[in-house]
């Protein structure tokens, strides 16, 4: 398989699409870009704000603009906001010449990745973990319907799924030569 064209990350918040993503694009050479950033960027504004001020449709007309913006950017990874996938509209600007990967990760990981962070204005309020529940359970068929590649994040280091991710990427890498080259010396 040769390397795609672009790499769309999906999947809900704290399951290290940002992070994940950075690294990744520099293990391809690629571009990184994160749409909510760079929707923050251009309003001026952190999302908590753009939510109270335009209410969570006014954000995500903000988003769709933004991905199919994106989706013209060659040899780029693209962090998305866990909601990226509620509107279908998105759908095509996520596929159109990409790899969809899915960073799947679990509720309690979840809740633990995001317990202390003040900008997710989704999760505001009383019981976080309820709401990543009901979210996990209408957005999850659609990640996973999307997805091209299903990658669980939960106990791994960001550098070991981008290591894993590469490796299904480009199984004919120099690191997959080396290691079957190795392999090889030991059955010889």
């Amino acid at each position: 398989m040769s390397l795609p064209k672009r790499v769309v990350l999906v999947g809900p918040m704290g399951a290290g699409k940002s992070t994940i993503g950075r690294m990744l694009a520099k293990e391809l050479g690629y571009h990184f870009l994160d749409s909510d950033r760079i929707i923050e960027e251009r309003c001026g504004a952190n999302i908590p704000w753009i939510f109270d001020v335009e209410g969570e449709d006014g954000f995500r007309q903000r988003e769709t603009a933004m991905l199919r913006e994106l989706s013209t950017q060659p040899r780029t990874v693209l962090a998305t906001g866990g909601g990226a996938v509620m509107r279908e509209e998105n759908h095509s600007h996520l596929k159109k010449d990409a790899l969809v990967v899915y960073l799947k990760t679990s509720i309690e990981q979840q809740v633990e990745r995001t317990r202390k962070d003040r900008n997710r204005p989704l999760l505001q309020n009383d019981d976080p973990e309820a709401v990543l529940r009901r979210l996990f359970a209408i957005r999850d068929p659609l990640y996973t319907g999307l997805a091209d590649v299903v990658m669980f994040t939960d106990r791994k280091s960001p550098r070991l799924v981008v290591r894993q991710l590469v490796n299904r990427m480009n199984p004919k890498s120099a690191r997959h030569k080396r290691q079957a080259g190795k392999e090889g010396r030991k059955h010889a």
